[in-house]
């Protein structure tokens, strides 16, 4: 590997969340700020509303060319 090129590592680096959840990790920056994590995603948290479709794409599709 070439020397001076890589980036420094901070093997303890603080991530903080918009939600205030704060946790530590391996980074290439000493201090990170995001606006979602594993807490407060709402895939995680069993809030995770999909699209509710009630009519099919078929269906839709028939009704706006008026096919039968």
């Amino acid at each position: 590997m070439k020397t001076g090129i890589h980036p420094t590592w901070y093997p303890q680096a603080s991530v903080t969340c918009q939600c205030g959840n704060a946790f530590t990790l391996g980074s290439t920056k000493a201090e990170l700020r995001v606006e979602i994590c594993g807490r407060c995603h709402p895939h995680y948290t069993g809030e995770h509303r999909g699209l509710i479709d009630t009519e099919g794409r078929v269906e839709r599709l028939k009704r706006k060319y008026k096919l039968k």
